[in-house]
């Protein structure tokens, strides 16, 4: 199923939603090599994006000696000499990479073209209803909370991993968990793919439910097989959604407003 739009309007526009798909779009084409080879985009993943190793020995594979080329040769199996030979190239393109900040710049880093139109499009949909709910600052720490959510139940699932995580995928997921929680009725129109093609109006909660059914299948099945997940860091939407709709439960969810108390009619002026 693919989201195409909402029914539900807003009372402002969302500006943050439309500054955040502005932000990784720009990012996507000006600042990661896009349009170079694949080896010039591998290596920058590697200087920018959160690697959960890192994350967890707190320093960078360059700098993380034998331990981190041990990892490196397990993950990718390669040799002792080219795990030392990617080091090499790490610590002479990447400088003093910073493990913490990795984790807010992954955030808005993308592998492909269909991977950000994706998260733009869900962004898109789904932001600006949160936002107008939560307000812009509230609505930016949640999205950037959200992000640290979801990578951190990654990290926890995988703590030895020297592979590049990057997307707004968490956050987003934070965002759709956070819908579905304040506004489990609203109609979505939706592309739906089985046998044929078709667009139906269906209600959120079924379409973000369903979403967030195949993240947690597909991260569950991975743990159990080779290359099932096929580099998508499942674990992460699972985490940002779960944390979305945790926050919005607990302090965002519309509130059912007491019936106001019976009063008794007051005698009438007319007998006075």
């Amino acid at each position: 199923m693919i989201p195409l739009r909402d029914a539900n309007p807003t009372r402002r526009f969302a500006w943050v939603t439309l500054l955040f798909v502005a932000a990784n779009i720009a990012v996507f084409l000006f600042w990661q090599p896009t349009f170079g080879t694949q080896t010039e985009q591998q290596l920058f993943y590697f200087c920018q994006a959160e690697i959960p190793w890192e994350v967890t020995h707190q320093e960078s594979l360059a700098d993380g000696g034998a331990a981190a080329r041990e990892a490196i040769v397990e993950e990718y199996d390669v040799t002792t000499g080219q795990a030392a030979g990617l080091q090499r190239d790490l610590e002479r393109e990447c400088g003093d990479k910073s493990w913490l900040g990795s984790v807010f710049v992954a955030m808005f880093l993308h592998g492909s073209w269909l991977h950000i139109g994706g998260n733009m499009l869900y962004l898109w949909i789904f932001g600006n209803n949160v936002e107008d709910r939560l307000g812009f600052f509230g609505y930016a720490i949640f999205y950037l909370m959200g992000g640290l959510a979801a990578a951190g139940l990654q990290v926890l699932f995988d703590p030895s991993s020297t592979i590049p995580n990057l997307g707004a995928s968490g956050a987003i997921a934070a965002i759709l968990g956070a819908y579905a929680v304040m506004f489990p009725r609203a109609r979505v129109y939706t592309l739906v793919i089985f046998v044929f093609i078709t667009a139906v109006e269906l209600p959120a909660v079924l379409v973000l439910g369903a979403w967030f059914i195949l993240q947690l299948f597909s991260g569950a099945v991975g743990e159990f097989g080779e290359q099932v997940g096929g580099g998508v860091a499942y674990w992460a939407h699972v985490g940002g959604f779960v944390f979305g709709m945790v926050a919005a439960w607990l302090f965002f969810r519309p509130r059912r407003q007491s019936p106001p108390a019976f009063e008794a009619p007051t005698r009438p002026d007319y007998f006075d």
